[in-house]
């Protein structure tokens, strides 16, 4: 049973941040979805989850190692550096995505002294600097829903040590079609929520539909159904991912380029980058932060 979360959070961490530029009326509910995410969690999600996480961070074992999960969200990732041996900080604005790293504790370790869960916003210097620094700093997919990515962006190497790793996933930019999602992803908010999962079934379709004749094309289309039910690389439920994605909002988004130059500047280098064939989801950057 997930109950009510007692945690300390940084200075206006309930609320939206001051400079934000959405009302919070428009901001999507991350955490209620991944509450529902929680139900269909098994170890074969846990330890793809694990798996792709040391994979683009290019290690054996987290073991001994600091993690800070900026944007928990579902909690899912802070669980696989916890069993990868990793003192972890898990963070996020939403108070339902607190709950899910809570009970995702609860669950696998309990009472742990070595796992700490607060609620806090990545907009928020002072609670990202009160941290200390961490081994790897991790925030996939988070950043670009903040309603300020670049000010986001920066605050992401308060925290991260010098020879730290800084490992984030941020929207690809693709001019008027990310236009497009903006106002898709804005209006799914402001409808009533009976209508959302309708509202969603329609957004994604064209997508879905265009996947599907693909794989018919490719003599696949069995498996392409079987994906529905399958677990996804990330260890993520493909409907749960969908919902994610359509209601997303604040929605920004970057060029590879873009994060390059920006971390580059600030003395990171670029040590594993994933960004082929994304269309408008998340390129995926690893830095190293370089010794000051």
């Amino acid at each position: 049973m997930i109950t009510a979360p007692e945690l300390r959070t940084s200075s206006g961490a309930g609320d939206l941040h001051p400079s934000a530029s959405v009302l919070e009326a428009d901001r999507f509910a991350f955490g209620r979805n991944w509450l529902r995410f929680l139900t269909v969690l098994d170890d074969e999600r846990i330890r793809r989850a694990e798996m792709s996480l040391l994979s683009m961070l290019k290690e054996r074992t987290l073991e001994g190692r600091r993690f800070l999960d900026i944007g928990s969200g579902s909690g899912l990732f802070s669980l696989a550096a916890r069993r990868l041996g990793a003192h972890v900080h898990s963070f996020d604005l939403d108070r339902e995505c607190v709950r899910c790293a809570l009970e995702l504790r609860r669950r696998y370790f309990p009472a742990d002294v070595n796992w700490r869960i607060e609620q806090g916003s990545a907009l928020d210097r002072e609670y990202l600097t009160s941290l200390g620094k961490f081994d790897v700093v991790y925030s996939w997919g988070v950043l670009h829903h903040t309603g300020k990515m670049y000010d986001a962006l920066e605050n992401a190497i308060l925290p991260t040590a010098p020879l730290g790793k800084l490992f984030i996933a941020i929207y690809n930019d693709l001019g008027t079609r990310t236009e497009r999602w903006r106002v898709i992803k804005r209006t799914y908010n402001r409808l009533p929520h009976a209508l959302r999962p309708v509202f969603t079934a329609i957004a994604a379709a064209p997508n879905e539909a265009r996947a599907f004749a693909g794989a018919c094309l490719r003599g696949e289309a069995l498996s392409h159904l079987r994906s529905w039910t399958a677990v996804g690389e990330r260890g993520m439920s493909h409907w749960r991912d969908i919902v994610d994605w359509v209601g997303g909002y604040p929605y920004e988004a970057a060029t590879p380029e873009a994060i390059f130059d920006f971390y580059e500047r600030r003395g990171f280098r670029l040590v594993t980058l994933k960004c082929g064939g994304v269309g408008l989801g998340c390129n995926e950057f690893v830095f190293v932060r370089e010794a000051d």
